[in-house]
């Protein structure tokens, strides 16, 4: 499909290698030709981008089964390729296919958004003089992904979820997740006091301000907004402390401590979440962030605005189903411990990650120190678990590892083989193919040279900041690689689940997939369908853990609440 002029556009049947399988043509009323073919045989839709397209779709109440979404695809097989930060327009994979100079990406602009509007008839100033998208173009930069792809294992299924994934995002807009702005205001109210005007502070932020004030004595002036100054009033009362953060402030007696603290807690809930977030991101009884797929590089989401993959504790009162509907709230537990577990094929690791809690199940291979207080057998498997993923080493944990490396060495194997790929300067890949970046211009010349002088405040040429020595931008590499692993996976299998839940969403019919954050999901469903939903999302799960780790006896389990409000789920 390309969008044309006016409300009309381009098409053109493909076979399932890309090949044109029928003569182009075109249409007055694209979303309504869309729309009957949709009905007729819900093919798959080739287009240049779900974010651009899709939600003009969906404003004329059009949804789409399948796509394929080109810069997202593109994307992947740039980043595969070690080219990862290179224009992803269906122009520039053109003009990479005839060798000419790329284009840069264009950043969205007035008269790009003017022609989407036009697209679907929202526009009364005439037809453009040329088509926005081209459709030649378009077929054969899908005709060169699906060869790209086809020589690549697992990258068919990691193309068809990263589309899906962008159908689901576009839709997550769209529909919005419940929220009641009566509720949010009574919070904010209880926490804060009365909305204020004028750009005052709130009463309770006042309150404390003043209160701080006091603490630090008549003769300083504190405003605790203000690092500077707040570390002056310290330093001035025999306390130099090194920044304000807040594990830093709890190792100070002083009684501005406390009120410092509820300050800062309750100052970050008004600046993120106060009223004027609300005014500005919740229309209709519903927030509507815009999702941006694969907006982190190990494919986990993004958002442009509003905070939705950070909605705070405090806040999920406001989270309110409709009348009659509920919230089915479903979390897969432990999630990245698993997927190391599926990935490295350790079958005594895999046999403990069979069981609902797969800490406990660890926890056999390590001996606790509960009754002196130390860490219990559980906590103690979770830590060298964690350290394992991220690339901790210190302390205790470095005996932990040891009985991990002992008790499961492939497991272990696994993660430390993508470190060292990862100090190495060599590219790591998830189950499905998912690239990591290649490490900065300035990254290689500090390692190649092992200048450990080099002020570490300097910028790199990518703008990022120097680590001190070269041993410590090797580590970090391999820190990053390590995770990076496990955490694309992820991605990966939610990306799988996704895609899986949003087709048995559709066949139940109302429900709709209301929240997405990392490995947790919120249907919003009618009452009476609660039960099917809560069955939906488990064979979702089994459905992601077949399509990525095939037989495999580890367990991805979903914690499923069903609630009126998101804060009652947890």
């Amino acid at each position: 499909m390309a969008a044309g002029a006016g409300a009309g556009g381009g098409l053109r049947p493909l076979a399932e290698d890309g090949s044109p399988a029928a003569p182009a043509y075109t249409v007055a009323d694209l979303a309504g030709e869309i729309a009957a073919r949709e009905r007729e045989d819900a093919p798959r839709w080739v287009w240049a981008s779900t974010a651009r397209l899709y939600p003009r779709l969906l404003a004329a109440g059009v949804r789409v089964a399948r796509c394929h979404d080109l810069e997202l695809v593109e994307n992947l097989l740039l980043g595969h390729a070690g080219r990862y930060g290179e224009p992803r327009s269906v122009r520039a994979a053109s003009a990479r296919l005839h060798g000419r100079p790329v284009p840069p990406d264009p950043p969205p602009s007035h008269e790009e958004a003017s022609a989407q509007a036009s697209l679907f008839g929202d526009d009364d100033t005439g037809e453009r003089a040329a088509p926005h998208d081209d459709l030649a173009q378009i077929v054969e930069v899908h005709a060169a992904q699906r060869r790209a792809v086809a020589g690549l294992d697992g990258f068919a299924l990691l193309a068809a979820a990263e589309s899906a994934g962008s159908l689901v995002a576009a839709e997550l807009g769209h529909d919005g997740l419940p929220w009641s702005a009566a509720e949010h205001d009574a919070l904010l109210t209880e926490l804060l006091g009365p909305r204020p005007s004028g750009g005052l502070r709130p009463r309770r932020l006042q309150e404390l301000a003043d209160r701080i004030g006091a603490a630090f004595g008549p003769r300083t002036h504190v405003n605790p907004d203000s690092p500077a100054q707040i570390l002056k009033a310290f330093a001035a009362a025999g306390l130099p402390i090194p920044s304000t953060r807040a594990y830093v402030l709890k190792r100070v007696d002083h009684p501005a401590v406390p009120l410092l603290l509820e300050y800062k807690e309750l100052a970050r809930l008004h600046a993120a979440h106060g009223w004027a977030w609300l005014d500005t991101w919740v229309r209709g009884g519903r927030f509507r962030p815009e999702y941006v797929v694969g907006g982190v590089v190990s494919g986990r989401w993004a958002t442009n605005g509003g905070g939705a993959l950070q909605i705070p504790r405090v806040l999920r009162r406001a989270v309110v189903a409709d009348p009659g509907w509920c919230l089915v709230v479903a979390d897969a537990a432990q999630l990245e411990p698993r997927v190391l577990a599926a990935l490295a094929g350790d079958r005594a690791f895999a046999d403990a990650a069979a069981h609902g809690d797969l800490y406990a199940a660890l926890s056999d291979a390590f001996r606790s120190d509960e009754a002196t207080g130390g860490l219990s057998a559980r906590a103690k498997a979770k830590l060298a678990l964690l350290s394992a993923m991220y690339g901790g080493g210190t302390g205790e944990a470095v005996q932990l590892l040891g009985v991990l490396k002992s008790r499961f060495p492939d497991a272990f194997e696994y993660v430390e083989a993508a470190a060292r790929a990862g100090e190495r300067g060599r590219l790591v890949r998830s189950l499905l193919g998912r690239t990591c970046p290649p490490p900065s211009a300035g990254w290689r010349e500090l390692t190649l040279t092992g200048d450990d002088e080099r002020d570490p405040a300097e910028p790199t040429p990518d703008g990022a900041r120097r680590p001190a020595t070269a041993a410590q931008a090797l580590r970090s590499r391999g820190r990053f690689t390590r995770n990076f692993v496990v955490q694309a996976t992820a991605a990966d299998w939610a990306l799988a689940l996704l895609g899986s839940l949003r087709r048995r969403l559709t066949a139940l019919g109302p429900p709709r997939l209301v929240f997405f954050q990392h490995d947790e999901v919120i249907v919003h469903a009618p009452a009476e369908l609660a039960d099917a939903v809560t069955e939906a999302v488990r064979a979702s799960s089994e459905e992601a853990r077949t399509l990525l780790f095939g037989t495999t006896p580890v367990a991805f389990p979903m914690e499923i609440a069903v609630v009126d409000r998101y804060a009652d789920a947890k």
